[in-house]
């Protein structure tokens, strides 16, 4: 990924999960605030997602590794996201 490149954010998700919808709503809040790309992948559509995470969900990757499972800290989410973008940018975000 280039470095100028936005962070990604992955959320393994399903129907019907109270924690998910949360996990949602407390990204799209972080998304107010700062720029990143979001994929939301339901894992009942795809079988080896989930075997691998059935139960253990919501998950949210950061460029591909795992930052939260279960509950999304938005303030938490913040300052991860800030960690991944150059220093200036951080600057001009304040």
């Amino acid at each position: 990924m280039p470095k100028d490149s936005p962070p990604q954010i992955t959320l393994y998700s399903k129907p019907d999960c109270h924690l998910c919808d949360i996990a949602k709503e407390r990204i799209e809040n972080v998304r107010r605030q700062t720029h990143f790309e979001l994929n939301i992948v339901d894992i009942t559509t795809d079988p080896d997602l989930f075997e691998r995470y059935q139960e253990r969900i919501p998950v949210v990757l950061i460029n591909n590794e795992e930052a939260y499972v279960y509950r999304v800290s938005e303030k938490g989410l913040l300052k991860k996201l800030g960690a991944q973008q150059p220093w200036w940018k951080r600057l001009l975000e304040r």
